[in-house]
């Protein structure tokens, strides 16, 4: 899917209105992990975006030139995909390397899928 792209620095995502349905946009710090795109909210379920991925998962992500639709969730928390999410994500943007704590947004922030 976005492979090639993984090194660009934001990801579009747009869900759409939990009220209006009306498609909104906006810049994420993102990861890939086996065809999968990984966010993190720090808002947590607070943030926009997330309350209206959670009224209905569809949504656009793109990533440079290439755009894909597909749905989205919140990561269980305490699974090894929250774990990969949080390290995927911390060390593309916060130097996370195995061994070392998480930063405290990637400790704290709401992993997306």
């Amino acid at each position: 899917m976005f492979e090639r792209l993984a090194d660009q620095d934001f990801a579009y995502l747009t869900t759409f209105g939990r009220r209006t349905g009306k498609a909104h946009t906006v810049e994420v710090w993102f990861g890939l992990d086996d065809r999968r795109v990984y966010m993190l909210s720090g808002g947590g379920d607070r943030a926009d975006w997330v309350r209206n991925l959670r009224k209905t998962s569809r949504v656009r992500v793109r990533v440079g030139t290439r755009t894909v639709t597909g749905k989205a969730r919140v990561v269980r928390g305490g699974t090894k995909e929250d774990e990969r999410a949080r390290e995927l994500l911390d060390g593309k943007y916060q130097g996370w390397r195995a061994g070392r704590r998480l930063s405290s947004w990637a400790r704290n922030a709401l992993p997306i899928a």
